[in-house]
């Protein structure tokens, strides 16, 4: 019964159980046990191995469950993996074996994959924590230092179901964009840094503390940070650069200011050069735009106050010496004026400058303006003047040449055989040519000069005195000359034509001694030098003798000539050349006659 009711088993363990109820029927049998009790010791028996058997069964199933729970795990587990990584091409091994296989079997296939997969999901998640901490650093430099969190591992905790390579490439991109553009942002910044660093060595401002001032990781690594590259420190750097650069542009114009005065002072000062060069660095910036101006300190607040110093320096100095300026300008002024024979303006006289300087009445430098305002006007109508001043040379030397030819005749010894006889020859020849020019030159130099003054609507004066009054006065006198010698001329003739009928009555005497009391007392120089020129000065017309008066300056050839003598002509009848024998006739006319000769009017 218990064979029969017992599960199949294998044959050896079958015998084995047989034999073994065999020999328990024996020894109930030698002991004499009763059917009943043999029944009932084997329905115990039986029972008792119904129990076993019941609990190896619920011991296997368990085992199973529990087994089947764990490839059922493994599996998802493999699902899982492959969803996170992306490993579209790993298929479960389960699926494509057998459906025979059994648990342990697909336990022991699917657990090396998982491993597999387990050590690369924690490689690609230390790969994308690597990264995040990047990106994370570099977006954190770029929005400026705040406090770290875990914001970050929270992050990556939660973005584990996708550690695919899709979205590790896509990871990878945006660090390159980040690194890109904090690259690009550190080359700005260093831009900035090196153009404040340029602008505070010109301005001389300290640089540490300028850009510490935007960001403290800009100088120095007190901070523990790397350089700040955030959107504040970029516009903290750009403002500052434009307050230096409006500083800079401050300094320059007053720099500037106080330059131009400094060149007007030392212009005015006459100051040396040596004062000149210590303020030479900054003398140029006034040739320069302001981006050229890079010189280390040339705009600090110390060169600034060093040239506005020698500025307060040289005014102070300007203001007790400016009485010696005015005064050397109104010389300047006067000898312009002098060359070019015009009259200097009666209101910056000399003596009137002084008086209003010592009364406080004009400011020293408007009178010094005034004064050159002047000079530049008479230079610039010395300019305008300049043909006819040249022309009126010409005549002045045409004159000068008359002069010395009518000395040149007077000489009684002109034809002497003498050292130079034959130089004073030739320009005797030379000078009666350029003579014979005279009036057209006086008409030509009229009518230039009518000219001008019908241009500049003004008269043209020579030494205060209209010119063309001069040429006039001078056309007139020239004309009353010539008649003085027609006359002397007719009155000799007269005198020799008496002399003739008197020695033809009582018979001729001997010539009386020659004299050279008609010579002048300067004599005839042979070189021509101490000629007098005719220069023009307005003469008195109700003379007796008509002149002409010289100009009170001339700065020609004849100066020294100018300054002695004020009239043109000499004395009258005595300006012509006289032979001989004409001085002997006259000498007979003015002493008189022989007794009984018949007088002569």
């Amino acid at each position: 019964m218990l064979a029969i009711g017992s599960p199949p088993c294998s044959v050896r363990t079958s015998t084995s159980c047989n034999a073994l109820l065999r020999e328990l029927q024996q020894i109930w049998n030698d002991i004499g046990e009763s059917e009943a009790e043999k029944d009932r010791m084997l329905m115990e028996l039986e029972r008792e191995c119904l129990e076993v058997y019941r609990r190896k069964v619920d011991e296997a199933a368990n085992a199973k469950a529990r087994l089947h729970q764990t490839v059922a795990a493994k599996e998802a587990e493999l699902a899982t993996l492959v969803a996170a990584l992306g490993e579209l091409n790993i298929h479960s091994p389960i699926q494509s074996e057998k459906r025979s296989t059994s648990l342990k079997e697909k336990l022991a296939s699917v657990t090396p994959l998982v491993e597999d997969l387990r050590t690369k999901k924690e490689e690609r998640l230390k790969h994308f924590a690597d990264i995040k901490v990047q990106i994370e650093k570099i977006s954190v430099e770029i929005s400026g230092y705040d406090h770290l969190n875990n914001s970050l591992i929270n992050s990556l905790s939660l973005e584990e179901e996708d550690l695919s390579l899709r979205r590790l490439t896509d990871y990878q991109t945006h660090l390159r964009a980040l690194q890109k553009e904090k690259s690009d942002r550190l080359n700005k910044v260093l831009e900035y840094v090196n153009e404040v660093h340029s602008l505070c060595g010109v301005l001389g401002l300290d640089f540490g503390q300028t850009v510490s001032d935007v960001h403290p990781s800009l100088h120095g690594t007190s901070m523990g940070h790397s350089t700040n590259i955030s959107n504040g420190t970029l516009e903290g750097l750009e403002q500052a650069i434009v307050k230096l650069k409006k500083e800079r542009k401050i300094r320059i114009q007053k720099l500037k200011e106080i330059v131009a005065s400094l060149f007007e002072l030392w212009n005015l000062m006459d100051s040396p050069q040596e004062e000149k060069n210590s303020f030479s660095k900054i003398a140029y910036i006034l040739r320069l735009s302001e981006s050229k101006i890079t010189e280390l300190g040339v705009l600090s607040t110390e060169t600034i106050e060093q040239a506005s110093a020698e500025v307060e320096r040289l005014t102070k100095l300007k203001a007790t010496r400016m009485k010696e300026l005015v005064m050397k300008k109104r010389l300047e002024l006067e000898d312009i004026c002098k060359m070019t024979h015009i009259e200097p303006d009666n209101s910056t006289a000399a003596e009137k400058s002084n008086a209003l300087i010592d009364s406080g009445l004009v400011d020293p430098s408007e009178l010094l303006a005034n004064i050159e305002a002047q000079i530049f006007k008479v230079k610039d109508e010395a300019l305008s003047r300049k043909d006819i001043m040249d022309r009126i040379d010409r005549w002045l030397f045409a004159c000068e040449e008359e002069k010395w030819l009518d000395e040149y005749n007077q000489d009684d010894n002109r034809y002497n055989a003498g050292r130079g006889a034959h130089i004073n020859l030739k320009r005797a020849e030379r000078a009666r040519v350029t003579v014979s020019k005279i009036p057209a030159m006086v008409d030509n130099l009229i009518n230039r000069t009518l000219v001008w003054e019908e241009e500049k609507r003004a008269f043209f004066l020579y030494d205060g005195v209209r010119l063309v009054s001069i040429l006039d006065d001078y056309k007139l006198t020239r004309q009353q000359r010539e008649e003085e010698k027609k006359r002397y001329r007719d009155q000799k003739k007269l005198q020799d034509l008496l002399l003739t009928e008197k020695e033809a009555i009582y018979g001729s005497k001997p010539s009386p001694r020659k004299s050279n009391s008609f010579r002048k007392p300067n004599g005839y120089r042979a070189n021509g030098n101490g000629s007098m020129t005719p220069t023009p000065r307005r003469n008195s017309m109700g003379s007796g003798t008509p002149e002409l008066l010289t100009p009170r300056s001339y700065s020609g050839r004849q100066n020294g000539h100018f300054k002695e003598m004020r009239r043109l002509s000499t004395a009258p009848l005595n300006f012509v050349a006289i032979s001989k024998e004409d001085t002997m006739s006259t000498y007979t006319s003015i002493c008189g006659s022989e007794p009984g000769s018949p007088p002569h009017g």
